[in-house]
């Protein structure tokens, strides 16, 4: 899962941002967007699956789970940092006869022809490049017939309430610059059916943070966000702890609110 890792060009993730995502994933809002994940996946026993930026493995020990002994995942993944997260989450003798991990790209998926069943990717291609060469390599691996969902999100339809309204742009102008495409979704379903995929279903998952407490996706992000800003010198450090300090004010004044738009794919591989 990635915001975890550009999958062309590197990872965008060392070690202590690594955590802070992991963190960010284990969010109730977050934890409820997996859980309707793996509802749209209806993975069956022995199934073979893929998850592409398996990130710190969150979904994979629980995709292996329903699988079952007989069933086996394996997460792909290109940052050092977040693959030792998934092997050490793995590790559980509950999933780990299960489970592999490899580390690669997306656009040169290292398995032969028609290897899995099931493939998922959540929020994965919005950093790819080459997203065309990605999903020819999706459908490759994929048998015909297989299932594919991806979960992308339009940077677009955030709304945050700030008090500085220029600081929080320049936070999101930033931001933006982190990913390949920002508005993946407008475009996918198009594409899925160029790589020789059907689309069956398109979806919204929201994550609504309608009141501030640090336990949710927005507070958690927003600080992977604000540190991002201040690598890539769109923010001083001291513009970026004024953005949190704002939210936690805001907050405190009943005037917080964020919203977030995911958009959830599910396609079969026809060709």
């Amino acid at each position: 899962m990635s915001e975890k890792a550009a999958m062309t060009g590197g990872s965008v993730f060392d070690e202590h941002a690594s955590r802070k995502l992991e963190a960010a994933y284990q969010t109730p809002d977050v934890i409820a967007q997996r859980q309707e994940t793996l509802r749209a996946l209806a993975l069956r026993p022995s199934e073979r699956v893929l998850d592409i930026g398996a990130g710190p493995g969150l979904l994979v020990a629980e995709m292996a789970q329903e699988v079952g002994p007989s069933g086996h995942v394996t997460g792909l993944e290109i940052s050092d940092s977040m693959l030792a997260l998934s092997r050490a989450r793995c590790a559980n003798p509950a999933v780990r006869e299960q489970v592999s991990f490899v580390k690669a790209d997306a656009v040169a998926l290292p398995f032969r022809d028609e290897a899995f069943d099931v493939a998922v990717s959540t929020q994965v291609y919005e950093y790819v490049a080459d997203l065309d060469a990605a999903l020819a390599e999706l459908n490759r691996v994929l048998r015909i017939g297989g299932r594919t969902l991806i979960l992308d999100t339009d940077w677009d339809s955030i709304v945050w309430n700030a008090s500085d309204e220029g600081r929080m742009h320049r936070l999101l102008a930033a931001w933006t610059e982190r990913f390949a495409d920002a508005h993946l979704p407008r475009s996918l379903a198009r594409r899925l059916k160029d790589a020789g995929f059907h689309v069956d279903g398109r979806k919204v998952l929201v994550l609504f943070n309608p009141e501030y407490d640090p336990n949710t996706y927005s507070i958690a992000n927003g600080q992977i966000m604000a540190d991002f800003a201040v690598a890539r010198q769109r923010m001083t450090q001291e513009e970026a702890q004024a953005w949190m300090e704002d939210l936690q004010r805001l907050g405190q004044a009943r005037r917080y609110f964020f919203s977030l738009n995911r958009y959830l794919f599910t396609a079969t591989r026809v060709r």
